[in-house]
């Protein structure tokens, strides 16, 4: 007999104490919270318990063999977790709090759920700079695995609507604290002894990583998955994508960037930055409009470009 999936009325809550409180119950419960933080909004559960983490997975729709971030409320949490090279105490002395993710060896005491770390000898750790993340991890007393709150593979959310759309019926509580600020996830980054591999570009840039850690940053990973957001196909619209468009062909949505004729304009002034916070909601908007294709102009491949390009190249793949 098939025993069907369980379908739960999802609630958006402003965030606030009293949300607070009835999220963290639910964590410790063993159900899966959409809160945010100043990526994007990421679906929390406790990262110690595999049947939590299993409901992750289940709500995503995610593939198993794909590794989570665990998200903590302080350096003393993640050292419980695990093992800190001098890079990566430079690393994290430099941007945590804030969108950068390290890739650790675990300790073998640190309770987490094989799970959260997909059969690996590492786990992703981030200290998350948006105060609603790390409230919850202190009000439930569990570190956090939480992946985007989206169904797998499709655009990331940065907004309690966009997690929604996506997750209605999979979980039951959203927690608003209105739009992301920074609109792409975290920076992934490996700390090794003379070097460090950037597994994913994000807000941390390779520049950035390599004056902090005073070693040579190494991007590409290979072809083995050891971090999140390494799939070919990620981040993807359910429409066909083309890039460097510089016009809107017929049935197509034309997503800009600077002063250019378009649907809807990533940033007019061709701020980088802007257009990183504003990717995915309009990704999002382009998705939902009733043209059948989308389109998306150059973006320079220089800082915070190199991650927008990242995300948009796996979203056409």
């Amino acid at each position: 007999m098939t025993i069907p999936n369980p379908v739960f009325s999802t609630r958006i809550c402003r965030y606030g104490a009293e949300a607070l409180r009835e999220a963290a119950l639910l964590i410790r419960a063993g159900e899966p919270v959409a809160v945010p933080t100043e990526t994007v909004y990421g679906l929390a559960a406790d990262a110690t318990d595999s049947n939590a983490v299993a409901a992750i997975y289940g709500a995503k729709g995610r593939p198993s063999f794909n590794p989570l971030i665990v998200h903590v409320a302080d350096k003393d949490m993640a050292q419980s977790l695990a093992i800190f090279s001098p890079a990566a105490e430079k690393l994290a002395s430099r941007f945590w709090p804030g969108a950068l993710t390290l890739v650790l060896p675990v300790r073998e005491d640190s309770r987490l759920s094989p799970l959260v770390m997909a059969g690996l000898p590492t786990v992703a750790l981030r200290l998350p700079a948006h105060p609603a993340m790390r409230a919850l991890i202190r009000e439930s007393g569990r570190p956090l695995a939480a992946p985007s709150a989206n169904r797998s593979g499709s655009i990331s959310p940065t907004r309690a609507e966009h997690v929604l759309a996506s997750l209605n019926g999979k979980i039951r509580l959203i927690l608003d604290e209105g739009p992301t600020s920074e609109g792409l996830e975290s920076t992934i980054a490996a700390p090794e002894q003379d070097c460090v591999r950037l597994l994913r570009p994000g807000p941390v840039t390779a520049a950035m990583l390599e004056e902090a850690a005073g070693l040579p940053v190494i991007i590409g990973t290979g072809a083995k998955i050891e971090a999140p957001g390494q799939l070919e196909s990620h981040y993807a619209p359910s429409k066909p994508v083309r890039l460097n468009a510089l016009n809107a062909e017929k049935d197509e949505y034309l997503i800009g960037f600077g002063l250019m004729p378009c649907h809807m304009n990533l940033s007019v002034d061709a701020d980088i930055q802007e257009a990183a916070a504003n990717l995915f909601a309009m990704l999002h908007l382009a998705d939902a409009s009733a043209a059948k294709r989308i389109a998306v102009a150059p973006i320079p491949d220089e800082g915070i470009g190199a991650a927008i390009n990242d995300r948009l190249r796996r979203a056409a793949a």
